[in-house]
């Protein structure tokens, strides 16, 4: 076997592999007589075929058996033999030539980038220290409150946290647009559930008033023949309802589910909750901020087959989240193709990063993960047990922990500032 190789791109390889005839026949010759031993041809005997009746019937697709066989096994064996890594499938090739003495194929294949690690101890990563203090407790525990509030009709005015219960309609030039025409729909004052316009004229009003006014349409409204036109609403009140909270209490932590140490527990599970979230969040944003480091202090072309294999399954798990079976009806494969390509260069250099110094899966950290996993759950022991038994979750969690010690020797061996920062503010979404 004869191999030589040429780059035709960046990451794109031509191999061009060249086996002797004398090879091939020897094959065929072969397989032709396993043939000839149990081939059943009208007019001999079983085992009795003279062998040039067999090749007459078999010999074409045994030739075809035996070139595509001898194609994958010299295609592994020169990929072994010049060191090369394919990413994906080869596009393979016959070639025609005047040479009777030998078979030749070329196989065009992209391989993985050589990956050099630069600038890691220039990355810089900001890490905030988050304080819970009591006032984002207790404002947590009214958050509580207020999911098992009740809702009580009162005589008086529409204010902010009010819930108002009316009857709408919406007319543009006369006719009563689309959607526009509501019975009894509750709006909670301040929650922006409605348009700025029609949330404004719900305040101040109370049961049984009858109201019109004008609301404008923003200029991106979903609806194009409604975008930045002026609508004529009417409404009517059923009636103005405020918040009744339930008191702050052992009642309230039985409504929680909470069975013994009362309130006081509660508190206590509501704080562990609260530190849980900011330590989630904290190590997503330093894993965000040393991914990105790493990323632009390494440029890295990536093989076009990984980056459409990646963009496939982002595709896929979009149409399993948005429950879409139909495949004609899945987003465009175009949506996801840049993300996929960052995905990639990522894997590549945080493999890079473990490989280079030597990173294992820490037993205590994979066993302290998997606990945190199920710390929510009713019973998170038997949940663990449940876990670590089964080697397919466990597959699954601990390239997250070996990433995870990754981005630690990345910021450990780079730069590490600390930041001061309150609960509220850490955890308030991104604009």
């Amino acid at each position: 076997m004869q191999v030589t190789v040429e780059s035709t791109g960046t990451l794109e390889r031509r191999m061009r592999v060249e086996l002797p005839a004398e090879r091939i026949e020897k094959e065929v010759e072969n397989r032709l007589k396993r043939v000839g031993k149990t081939a059943k041809l009208k007019g001999f005997r079983p085992g009795k075929v003279p062998p040039k009746v067999i090749k007459q019937h078999y010999g074409s697709k045994v030739r075809q058996e035996v070139l595509s066989d001898l194609m994958g096994q010299s295609y592994r064996d020169a990929v072994q033999q010049e060191n090369l890594s394919p990413v994906a499938q080869p596009q393979i090739q016959p070639e025609i030539t005047d040479n009777s003495d030998a078979f030749v194929y070329t196989a065009t294949f992209e391989v993985l980038p050589e990956v050099t690690l630069k600038g890691l101890e220039k990355i810089e990563v900001v890490v905030p220290e988050v304080d819970i203090g009591d006032s984002d407790r207790d404002d947590m525990l009214d958050n509580l409150r207020r999911q098992k509030a009740d809702w009580v009709a009162v005589d008086r005015a529409s204010a902010e946290g009010d819930r108002v219960i009316v009857d709408f309609e919406g007319q543009l030039n006369g006719e009563t647009i689309e959607g526009g025409k509501g019975t009894e729909v509750p709006v909670v004052l301040g929650e922006g559930q409605m348009l700025p316009d029609f949330e404004k004229a719900l305040f101040g009003i109370k049961a049984d008033d009858e109201k019109s006014f004008k609301v404008k349409f923003p200029k991106d409204y979903q609806a194009e023949e409604l975008q930045g036109k002026k609508v004529d609403f009417s409404i009517k009140v059923h009636r103005v309802e405020e918040q009744e909270l339930p008191p702050l209490d052992d009642s309230l932590a039985e409504a929680y589910g909470v069975t013994e140490g009362g309130l006081e527990k509660l508190k206590n599970d509501v704080v562990e909750n609260m530190q849980r979230e900011a330590e989630q969040k904290v190590r997503n944003e330093i894993r965000e901020q040393a991914m990105t480091a790493l990323l632009d202090a390494n440029p890295l072309d990536v093989p076009g087959a990984m980056i459409e294999q990646e963009a496939h399954s982002m595709q896929h798990e979009a149409m399993r989240q948005y429950g879409i079976e139909d495949h004609s009806q899945a987003p465009p494969i175009d949506n996801f193709r840049d993300n996929a390509e960052k995905r990639v260069r990522l894997s590549l250099l945080i493999r890079q990063v473990i490989d280079d110094n030597d990173i294992t899966v820490d037993a205590d950290r994979l066993r302290a993960r998997v606990e945190q996993l199920c710390a929510g759950y009713e019973n998170p022991q038997e949940i663990v047990a449940s876990y670590t038994s089964n080697p397919q979750i466990m597959a699954q969690i601990e390239p997250m922990v070996l990433e995870e010690q990754a981005i630690e020797w990345l910021v450990a061996n780079g730069k590490e500032k600390k930041k001061k920062i309150g609960f509220k503010e850490f955890m308030q979404p991104d604009e």
